[in-house]
């Protein structure tokens, strides 16, 4: 959650959900520098977000769809938690009205 907290590296995984890309093509139109696109690239990479294969000498990078199914599950049971808690609310509301 914490690679998810800075606004350049969700606008690099915005970026490869069109598909895999190198370095220089992700740096383009960011407000930061190759070398800084690199090493937000780590940390996604560690975050289990994004993978990398070589291609010649470029590396390419894609979304990690594993890493990404992680942080998909931790909102489906944060949202059924608040449903359920939401669902429970409406009804001792409507009880009380019925009373």
């Amino acid at each position: 959650m914490d690679a998810l907290g800075d606004g350049t590296r969700r606008q690099i995984l915005e970026r490869l959900r069109r598909g895999p890309m190198a370095v220089g093509e992700l740096a383009q139109g960011l407000p930061v520098s190759r070398p800084a696109v690199s090493q937000h690239l780590r940390v996604l990479k560690g975050a289990g977000l994004v993978a990398e294969r070589r291609d010649g000498t470029r590396r390419l990078y894609r979304v990690d769809t594993d890493g990404l199914a992680e942080v998909r599950e931790y909102f489906e049971s944060f949202w059924a938690d608040v449903l359920a808690a939401f669902e429970a609310a409406a009804e001792a509301e409507a009880e009380m009205e019925d009373e």
